[in-house]
Formats: C-alpha cells, sequence, structure tokens
C-alpha cells in the first residue's frame, strides 16, 4: 500500500559545487588513480545550506535605491528573519537540489521569501497560493491539480517543479534572469509589451531601463531579491544573524495508493497534525485520496515509523467517503443524523460557512457507513466532484409567516393599529422632533 521513495543525498551527487566568484559552471571529477589521500564526496560539502546557495549565485548583481531600501527592510526585522528561516528549513534542501539539477542560479532557491515567506499556505488577494504563488490559471498551465480534495500550487514537490520549469521557460524567451524574474511576477506579455515600447523609442531593454513603466510590485521585485541575496552573502555586514540550516533532506517521500486519514497518516508517522500539514499543505480535506501520483512527505525518521506502525494498524485507514446532494430537502442538519454525526463535523470537513446550506449536485464528505467501510473514493469522483453554497433558509421564520390568523387575532390587530393611529395624530409634531434628534447625533459621529 505505501513505498518508501529513497532519498539521494547531494553527497551522492557527481559534481561539485563552484567555488565563489566562478561563473557557476559546474566541475566534474574526473576518475584517476587515487592519491595518496582519498577525497570523498562529503569532503565538497558545504555544512550549512546557506554556504551552498552561495556557492552557486550566478545572477548579475543589480545596485540602486530600491536594493538599499530592501535590505534596510530586512536586516531590522530578525524576528520575520527567524520565523521564515524555519520554515525555509523544511523544503530548501529540495529546492537547492532541484535547481542543481537543472543547472539554474541557486539564489532563486530565495525568491520563496519574497513571495511567501516560504510559507506554503500563503494565499494572496489575487488567488495565488503556495509559497512559490501561483494563480489558478498558470497552475492549470504547468498541470497542477486543484479539485475539492488537493490544491497542487501548495504541494512543495509539484510547486517547485512547476516554479522551475516556469522559470526556466521565461529566462529562455528573454535570454535574461531580471527580466524572467520581472516576468514571473508581472505575466510574460506585459514584459514583452515594455520591451517593445523601449524598442520603438530606441531606449535599452534591461530590467532597469523598463522599470518606470513596471507596477511598483515588480519594480520592486528584482530589487528585493537582490536585497535578500546580499544579506545571505554577507549576513555579517548587516549584522543578521541568519539560524543554521543543515545541508541534508529534511524528508523523504512515500507512494502511496489507498485512501488515509490525515489525522491517521500523522498519527502512524508519530507527528503533530500541524507538523504533518507543513510537509503537506495541498490536501484540502481530512482525507487524503490514494492514487499512483499522491506522495506524502515525512522526515526520513518519521517514514520508517509510519512505515513500521502501518504494518501493525489493524483498523480501516480511511472513514470518510463522498455523498451528492440530489436536492434542497438534504439539509445538513439531515444529513448529520443520516451518517451519525454531527452538523459541525460535516461543516468544519467541508468548509460550509455558518448560515450557508449545500446547493444540489455538489459533492461533500460525510462518515463512512458499513457499506462504504472498504471502499476508496473513486477517481471520477475526485475529478468532477464540485461543491457549492447558498444562504440557509430560515425554516422556522417561514413556517410561522405560513400560519393563518385566527379570527381573534385579526380583531386584536386591528383594534392595535387604530389606537397606534390615534396617538400618532396627537403627538406628531413631538414624535417628529423625538426622532429627529439621534439622527442629528448620527451625523455628527459620521463626521
Amino acid at each position: 500500500m505505501f513505498l518508501a521513495a529513497p532519498v539521494v543525498s547531494y553527497a551522492n551527487d557527481v559534481s561539485v559545487p563552484p567555488q565563489a566568484g566562478t561563473s557557476g559552471a559546474v566541475a566534474k571529477i574526473t576518475p584517476m588513480s587515487p592519491p595518496q589521500s582519498v577525497l570523498k564526496a562529503d569532503d565538497f560539502k558545504e555544512a550549512d545550506l546557506w554556504g551552498r546557495i552561495r556557492t552557486g549565485y550566478a545572477i548579475p548583481d543589480i545596485n540602486n535605491v530600491l536594493v538599499d531600501k530592501h535590505v534596510t527592510w530586512y536586516r531590522t526585522r530578525p524576528d520575520h528573519i527567524a520565523r521564515t528561516s524555519a520554515r525555509a528549513s523544511r523544503y530548501l534542501y529540495h529546492v537547492v537540489q532541484e535547481l542543481e539539477k537543472r543547472g539554474m542560479p541557486t539564489e532563486l532557491a530565495l525568491l520563496p521569501i519574497i513571495e511567501s515567506a516560504f510559507n506554503p499556505q500563503a494565499y494572496s488577494s489575487a488567488n495565488a497560493a503556495g509559497m512559490w504563488q501561483f494563480v489558478p490559471g498558470t497552475g492549470k498551465d504547468f498541470n497542477l491539480k486543484q479539485n475539492m480534495f488537493k490544491d497542487e500550487r501548495r504541494g512543495v514537490l509539484t510547486s517547485t517543479d512547476a516554479a522551475l520549469s516556469y522559470l526556466q521557460k521565461l529566462y529562455g524567451m528573454f535570454g535574461d534572469w531580471p527580466l524572467a524574474l520581472a516576468a514571473y511576477n508581472w505575466g510574460e506579455g506585459n514584459v514583452q509589451k515594455a520591451i517593445k515600447k523601449n524598442q520603438s523609442l530606441g531606449k535599452p531593454t534591461d530590467f532597469e531601463s523598463l522599470a518606470d513603466l513596471m507596477p511598483a510590485e515588480t519594480r520592486n521585485y528584482v530589487p528585493k531579491l537582490q536585497a535578500v541575496k546580499n544579506i545571505i552573502a554577507n549576513p555579517g555586514q548587516f549584522g543578521v544573524s541568519l539560524p543554521p540550516i543543515g545541508n541534508e533532506a529534511y524528508f523523504t517521500a512515500i507512494d502511496k495508493t489507498s485512501d488515509i486519514d490525515l489525522t491517521i497518516a500523522a498519527q502512524l508517522a508519530e507527528l503533530s497534525v500541524d507538523e504533518f500539514k507543513a510537509l503537506n499543505p495541498q490536501f484540502n480535506r481530512p482525507v487524503i485520496i490514494g492514487d499512483e501520483q499522491t506522495k506524502i512527505l515525512l522526515p526520513k525518521e518519521n517514514a520508517e515509523k509510519f512505515t513500521t506502525n502501518l504494518a501493525k494498524w489493524g483498523q480501516s485507514l480511511s472513514t470518510w467517503t463522498t455523498h451528492k446532494i440530489t436536492g434542497a430537502r438534504e439539509s445538513i442538519a439531515s444529513l448529520a443524523s443520516r451518517f451519525g454525526t454531527t452538523p459541525e463535523v460535516i461543516r468544519q470537513a467541508n468548509n460550509i460557512p455558518a448560515k450557508s446550506s449545500v446547493r444540489a449536485g455538489s459533492t461533500i464528505l460525510v462518515p463512512k457507513i458499513s457499506t462504504s467501510a472498504n471502499i476508496d473514493i473513486a477517481e471520477q469522483i475526485v475529478d468532477n466532484a464540485v461543491l457549492a453554497f447558498e444562504a440557509e433558509r430560515s425554516t422556522a421564520r417561514g413556517a410561522r409567516r405560513a400560519q393563518p390568523e385566527s379570527r381573534a387575532q385579526k380583531l386584536k390587530a386591528r383594534a392595535a393599529n387604530a389606537v397606534a393611529e390615534i396617538k400618532s395624530r396627537v403627538t406628531g409634531k413631538r414624535a417628529k422632533a423625538m426622532v429627529a434628534e439621534p439622527q442629528s447625533r448620527h451625523r455628527k459621529r459620521a463626521s
């Protein structure tokens, strides 16, 4: 059911990272007669991951007032650097390793500091998600699945692969890393238009020459990365203390082929649910759907615990299944009663807002019953499930309106209306004055 994937450590790479100040090319080790003191691959290994990143810097530097501004912002916020570094410690080794495999500049591993502060749960007002901040459309362009059960824009492996592929594509278009980065933030079409405009005016088309045509966010984007790059290159110069990050894999990937509750997976791995989610932030629901592409990430020692505990697990791995809403009569309360749970559990499992009901045609998660105890959720359901909400109807109020009034109630209401009308005529002026006073106070507060 679960197969542990091997972890390839940096020590097994067949190349040596270039020394600081080189062009960034990778030097190959040529087999030769063993010298008196045989060097091992580990002898070339940086002890600290920040050092490994420094040796692969390859993007030309820029130096302007915006860079200085952002250096000041970061160096005067040690708490921000500490929090970001703590989050980055889980993912940074993987990102650096993938950059080196593709022969890309290693300072690109610092880009998520700019995008999301290495928070894979980050979500922007423009609907960008994950530590690389993909918007839905670009995510789909790079085959990042986005459905009711998972959003691969937040997945560590999937989003990193997509981001590096996108950056490679942009570099191929512009032949220049600053422009590729600007396009990553602003869109390649906008950068192309800016280039054509400067070309028509006989002006240069490098990043700094195009900066005035860019929105403020993009104009600051490359200087922000340069600022972080400067601080990582020489933290002491800026009075920054970088928390060390070990130059070794933080996690390993486990293939899975059957459904499993997120809480059960965390329990088997002997991890807290929060730590499990930090490595597997793409899962939207309390059940992880099993398919050939699904992987869960675990620290190496916890992956071993997971395998051991799984072999001893004698219960169902998943307690959830799906149910399709067929009509308005299927309220959350009635579904909770039918599936032996509470409305609060169903709302929480499906992220149903308060005072909202589920529209007909929607698919929701419900607890398994005996007839579905050993059945996984079908792939077709996973790919096509939709969930839509509408304002919850107030059945109690509707029922009160629907009840006809008795003859006595009608006579009582008429008498009350008649008395109110007489009082209104006698005290009309006084009533108007009483109403005007609070309106005046309200206007003063508003001003």
